[in-house]
C-alpha cells in the first residue's frame, strides 16, 4: 500500500507574497502530495520530477523553509522561492533532480530548540512530529522513483536551517552534502556524528543577521572545520536574515552541490 498520496497540480487556493524569482509556470511543477505516516498523522510536501530515462538515476534536493512558511495550505513554502534557482537556473538545468519541498504545519518546528539563544542548544532526545514524518517520506520516495542514493541534498532557511543541521546529527547516512543557512546546530553532536567528518557542507549567514545570531553559524563553522576539511563558510557582511537570497545566488553554489557524491 502506497502511503504518499499525490494530490495532484492545483489551482493556488490564496493570494501569497512570493519571492518573486520564479512564476507560477515553475511552482505548477511542483506536485501537491501529503504524506500518510504509519506512526499516524501527515505531512503535506511538493515534489517536482525531473525528465528521467529508463535506468538512470537522479539526484534529490530537500528543502526545508522558514517559520513564516509554516501553514497547511501546501504553498506557503515557496514564499521564499529563491531555493528554486538550484534547479530551473541555466546551470541548475544541467544537472536534473528530484526536490522535495515538504511543509512544516503552523506551531511545529522541524527543530523544537529556541532560535534566539546565543550559543549551541541541545538536541532534543526524539525528533519533532514534522522530522520524523519528513524521514520517513524520504524513505519511501527512495523506493518509489529512481533516485541516486548517493546524491541526496539537503538545504534549509532559517528554521530550516535549524531543521538541517538537526538531520544531519539524526540521519547522516542519508544526505552526501548540506547547505544550512542563517541556523544553528546542537555543536557537541556536530562533533560527534562521525559521518560529518568528511561530508561536503556549506553553511551561510548574514553578518547583520538579528533574528539568528551569526554565532550561531560561526560555531558550527568552527566546530566542523576542526573535524572536516570538506566544510565551507559564506557570511554576508551588512546583510540581516534573508542572508538566502545571497546563498542561493552564489554563483558557485550550483554547480558545487552537484559535484558531491557520497562516499
Amino acid at each position: 500500500m502506497k502511503l504518499g498520496l499525490c494530490l495532484g497540480c492545483l489551482s493556488w487556493l490564496g493570494m501569497v507574497a512570493w519571492g518573486g524569482d520564479f512564476t507560477r509556470n515553475e511552482y505548477d511543477q511542483f506536485e501537491k502530495c501529503e504524506w500518510q505516516s504509519p506512526a499516524g498523522g501527515t505531512l503535506l510536501y511538493r515534489f517536482y520530477q525531473p525528465e528521467v530515462r529508463e535506468g538512470e538515476t537522479y539526484p534529490l534536493i530537500i528543502f526545508l523553509h522558514g517559520a513564516g512558511e509554516r501553514g497547511n495550505n501546501n504553498e506557503s513554502q515557496f514564499v521564499q522561492d529563491h531555493f528554486l534557482n538550484l534547479i530551473f537556473s541555466e546551470a541548475g538545468k544541467q544537472h536534473p533532480a528530484f526536490c522535495l519541498v515538504p511543509q512544516c504545519p503552523t506551531g511545529e518546528r522541524w527543530c523544537e530548540v529556541d532560535w534566539g539563544m546565543a550559543e549551541s542548544h541541545h538536541t532534543p532526545e526524539v525528533p519533532s512530529a514534522p522530522m520524523r514524518k519528513l524521514h520517513e517520506l524520504l524513505e519511501w520516495l527512495k523506493t518509489e522513483y529512481p533516485i541516486d542514493p548517493h546524491r541526496i541534498y539537503l538545504t534549509g532557511i532559517s528554521m530550516g536551517g535549524f531543521g538541517t543541521f538537526d538531520f544531519l546529527v539524526r540521519y547522516p547516512e542519508e544526505i552526501a552534502a548540506a547547505v544550512p543557512i542563517c541556523g544553528g546546530a546542537d555543536c557537541r553532536k556536530l562533533a560527534a556524528t562521525p559521518a560529518l567528518r568528511s561530508m561536503p557542507i556549506w553553511i551561510f549567514h548574514g553578518g547583520a543577521d538579528s533574528v539568528v545570531k551569526p554565532i550561531r553559524s560561526r560555531m558550527a563553522y568552527e566546530t566542523l572545520k576542526a573535524i572536516n576539511p570538506n566544510v565551507r563558510y559564506t557570511e554576508f557582511p551588512d546583510v540581516d536574515h534573508i542572508s538566502w537570497v545571497n546563498a542561493y545566488h552564489t554563483r558557485e553554489l550550483v554547480d558545487w552541490l552537484f559535484r558531491q557524491v557520497k562516499k
